[in-house]
């Protein structure tokens, strides 16, 4: 019965950190497109696939304030209210894109 009702807080935090990523990742979606498709305000990458860990250390720069060109400002003002764990939900998030 521990196994069970482990497995089942389990499943429930992993479905959590996926509704946190796709809710985090639909604030994206107006520049990025649904599916990180879209040059951002044509000034950006295109961010559909990109490796986890690229995206995380992109995020993590922008929040910095070390990270980006032209949508630096914009980006950093996205990326403030997100956690590490927000942060590592979405990078590995948009790796899933295809």
């Amino acid at each position: 019965m521990k196994t069970l009702l482990k497995t089942i807080i389990g499943l429930g935090i992993l479905g959590a950190v996926a509704l946190n990523a796709d809710a985090n990742f639909a604030k994206c979606t107006a520049c990025h497109g649904a599916n990180g498709e879209k040059h951002a305000l044509g000034k950006s990458q295109v961010i559909k696939g990109w490796k986890a860990e690229k995206t995380l250390a992109a995020l993590k720069g922008y929040k910095e304030g070390t990270y980006g060109g032209a949508m630096k400002g914009v980006m950093k003002g996205q990326v403030n209210k997100l956690s590490e764990a927000d942060m590592k939900a979405l990078a590995k998030y948009i790796e899933g894109l295809k």
